[in-house]
């Protein structure tokens, strides 16, 4: 093993992509700590250590892949969210649109095509995010509805200065999207999944103090050994897939003789990744957000009915019925995902056409209903896993209370071991091509 990495220090070219690579990364976290123009960072400091528990929700997730930077207030409190939100939307697109799908297959010139719309597209996200985030800093609810009024974050609330911020935040996006562009071409692995990994690293160590500081060595030591296994489970779900076979018949032409190869098609357990935690999270952030903004009490001074429900089961993460819609929402998304990007139909065509078959299986038709019968099997238990994994932090929650944040679950755990598995891959195949032997045995 310290051979190996030894051979990648060695390697020049190996050696330049990593350390462009961690300087990139390094100036990310540096702006993550720069405060945006007009903010108040002593207070937002104050602020942050009197309302631990900070935020809940979509604010949340966005603040967790902006690596803590959105509940400081900093140049890049979006980070790397508005570019998941539009990539998300660009192949959602792709259903409603016959452009965008066109598009997609037209190869590298169409791929570009898209790339260059969710570029615009996280721009004007960024600019609507920003806009939300600052009326949210200006109204002192940034750090929930417990925080107090106290919790004034910005010096100026002038419509210039508002501009201006609104402008920091946007631009801070834009370049975070270029840093990620500037990783993928001239650093190692895919740049945006590199800067979401370090966003969420950096709050490991935090959490796991804040665990220590509040329940003692036992728990932290308990959550660390759980933390361990939950890792080893995702690492192990994550590399399993099912391998469908796949015969290509030989073909003459002239006196070439052009398939007769085996092959295989992999469907993974969990095909759609992440995906369908944001999903999730974002859909039950709406109902807090609606209830939020119809607290106007009637003549005896009472909130509605339908409000004071949802305070009580949908705001708060360790309710049984918050726990249990968020379970449901993640399997059901799960489906409607891979629906979307794994096509029976269109599979089992191209290999009609290409004179591929499954063993056992007439081309066409009967190709595709059995794909999809594997897929719906698959789908099935990668739902439940997903599920089972998102809810962890929730149970933590429930177990250890509001000052725990337990960070071997959720999204972020699939973010940290899909990227690092992905990260290492490339690293190995890397010192393959050079060594004749990889980082990996």
């Amino acid at each position: 093993m310290f051979s190996a990495i030894g051979r990648i220090f060695k390697t020049p070219d190996l050696r330049r992509k990593i350390l462009f690579t961690l300087a990139i990364v390094s100036l990310f976290r540096l702006g993550s700590f720069v405060p945006a123009p007009f903010v108040n960072f002593d207070n937002v400091q104050a602020c942050l250590v009197a309302n631990q528990q900070g935020t809940s929700g979509i604010y949340e997730m966005i603040n967790m892949f902006s690596g803590g930077a959105l509940l400081q207030l900093s140049i890049f409190a979006l980070g790397i969210m508005p570019y998941i939100t539009a990539s998300i939307i660009t192949q959602l697109l792709r259903v409603v649109i016959p452009h965008f799908e066109t598009l997609h297959k037209e190869g590298q010139a169409g791929q570009a095509k898209l790339t260059q719309y969710t570029r615009y597209l996280t721009i004007a996200l960024a600019v609507l995010q920003s806009t939300v985030l600052i009326t949210v800093a200006r109204s002192g609810m940034l750090f929930g509805s417990s925080a107090n009024q106290a919790c004034q974050n910005l010096v100026s609330q002038e419509w210039w200065a508002i501009i201006i911020m609104i402008l920091t935040l946007t631009a801070g996006t834009g370049l975070i999207m270029w840093f990620g562009e500037l990783i993928t071409e001239r650093g190692i692995g895919n740049g945006m999944s590199l800067l979401i990994f370090t966003s969420i690293a950096a709050q490991f160590p935090n959490a796991l103090w804040t665990i220590k500081l509040s329940k003692g060595w036992e728990v932290f030591f308990f959550v660390i050994g759980v933390g361990i296994l939950v890792i080893a489970a995702v690492v192990f779900v994550e590399q399993s897939q099912r391998r469908i076979p796949v015969q290509y018949a030989k073909r003459v032409v002239g006196r070439r003789t052009y398939g007769g190869s085996s092959t295989y098609i992999p469907i993974k357990v969990n095909m759609a990744g992440v995906i369908p935690v944001i999903f999730a999270s974002a859909i039950l952030y709406l109902p807090m957000l609606i209830a939020q903004f119809s607290q106007t009490p009637d003549k005896d001074g009472n909130l509605p009915g339908w409000v004071v429900w949802i305070s009580a089961n949908l705001v708060q993460g360790d309710q049984p019925v918050y726990m249990a819609v968020f379970f449901l929402l993640c399997i059901g998304f799960t489906f409607f995902y891979v629906q979307i990007t794994f096509n029976p139909e269109e599979v089992a065509d191209n290999m009609k056409k290409y004179g591929g078959f499954v063993p056992g299986i007439r081309a066409g038709r009967p190709t595709a209903e059995y794909l999809n019968y594997v897929l719906n099997r698959i789908t099935s238990a990668g739902s439940l896993y997903l599920g089972l994994i998102a809810l962890l932090p929730l149970i933590a929650l429930a177990f250890f209370g509001a000052n725990s944040n337990f960070p071997f679950g959720g999204a972020s755990i699939l973010i940290i071991v899909g990227v690092g598995l992905e990260t290492v891959k490339q690293i190995d195949a890397q010192l393959q091509q050079r060594h004749y032997e990889g980082l990996l045995k």
